[in-house]
C-alpha cells in the first residue's frame, strides 16, 4: 500500500465518527499533488446538498484530530468540499445509490470506435458495469478498462 493511501484510509478512519455525528456522508477522501502543493480532500454530503457551513464545522472538528494525531509527514492544505454534480462513481455505495440513473462512461482505450458511452446504470459487479441504451439494448464493461463513470450532467 502506498504511502498516499495509507493517509487516504487513516483519515477516512479519523474522519467517519464526525461526519456521521453532523448525519453527512463521507464521500471520498484524496490525498493528491497538485502545482506542487499537497493536498488532503474530504468529500461529504447529504440529501439536499452540502453548504460552506458544513464543510466548516467538518474542518473545525477534524483539525485538531489533525494536529493531534500528525501522521502526515509532507506540509499539506486540509479542505472540505462537497463532490459535486459530476462525482465519479467509485465505492460500492456510489453504484448501489445510482443504479437506475444515467451514467456517462468513459474509457481507456476505444470500444468500437468510441471511448464515451452514456446509458442507464443496470447491473454492476466488482469486475463489470453494465449499461442499457434507449433502445433496450445493454452493454457490459470491464471496470478495468472504464477510466471514469459518473451521473450524467444533463443541462
Amino acid at each position: 500500500m502506498s504511502r498516499r493511501e495509507q493517509y487516504e484510509q487513516k483519515t477516512e478512519a479519523l474522519l467517519e465518527p464526525i461526519i456521521e455525528d453532523l448525519g453527512f456522508e463521507l464521500v471520498d477522501v484524496e490525498y493528491i499533488k497538485e502545482g506542487g502543493t499537497w493536498y488532503l480532500r474530504a468529500y461529504i454530503d447529504k440529501p439536499g446538498g452540502i453548504t460552506v457551513d458544513d464543510c466548516e464545522a467538518v474542518s473545525r472538528r477534524f483539525s485538531d484530530i489533525l494536529d493531534e494525531k500528525d501522521y502526515i509527514e509532507d506540509s499539506y492544505v486540509f479542505e472540505v468540499s462537497s463532490p459535486g454534480l459530476g462525482r465519479p462513481l467509485k465505492k460500492e455505495k456510489d453504484f448501489k445509490r445510482s443504479l437506475g440513473e444515467e451514467v456517462e462512461i468513459r474509457t481507456y482505450r476505444a470500444v468500437e470506435r468510441q471511448k464515451e458511452f452514456v446509458g442507464i446504470l443496470k447491473a454492476y459487479d466488482e469486475d463489470t458495469v453494465t449499461i442499457a441504451y434507449e433502445d433496450d439494448t445493454e452493454q457490459t464493461f470491464e471496470r478495468a478498462d472504464i477510466a471514469l463513470i459518473r451521473l450524467a450532467l444533463d443541462f
